[in-house]
């Protein structure tokens, strides 16, 4: 009887072995797999759009475009002083400039400048983060625009 009891207990003990021991192996092709399908599926993500900048000769190049929108973000007192010929001005510190950019047609070219490049940084950034998609700054801001004028 204790033959039996042993010859049993080795052939559980080894049945068990044999089990567990292709259990993780099982589980690592099942997560490879797995994985391998998510990668295949998973959407493309396209690469973020940036903010291009542009010298005051760009800048001129791409006004040439009839798509093309001039965006002044400056105050009213600075567009007073004087501005690029056609230019719409949606002034950054607006309280509702997110509400006025949002009705913009997201199709057109946007040549976006303020006095020094700064606040036309900001202000292409936040039409970028509203599916904008072709925005330009203009380096150096009417600062430069005027100097090169």
């Amino acid at each position: 009887m204790k033959k039996y009891l042993t010859l049993s207990l080795a052939l559980l003990l080894a049945l068990f072995t044999a089990c567990t021991s292709k259990a993780p192996q099982q589980a690592e092709e099942n997560a490879q797999t797995e994985q391998q399908t998510q990668e295949q599926t998973a959407p493309q993500q396209q690469p973020a759009a940036q903010v291009q900048n542009v010298d005051v000769a760009g800048f001129k190049k791409l006004m040439n475009n009839p798509d093309v929108v001039i965006l002044d973000v400056r105050t009213p007192q600075e567009v007073a002083q004087g501005a690029i010929e056609g230019a719409v001005n949606i002034n950054l510190y607006d309280p509702n400039f997110d509400q006025k950019i949002e009705k913009l047609d997201k199709d057109k070219t946007y040549l976006v400048y303020c006095r020094s490049g700064r606040r036309s940084v900001t202000a292409s950034n936040k039409m970028l983060s509203k599916g904008f998609t072709k925005v330009y700054n203009l380096l150096g801001g009417y600062n430069a625009w005027s100097a090169a004028q």
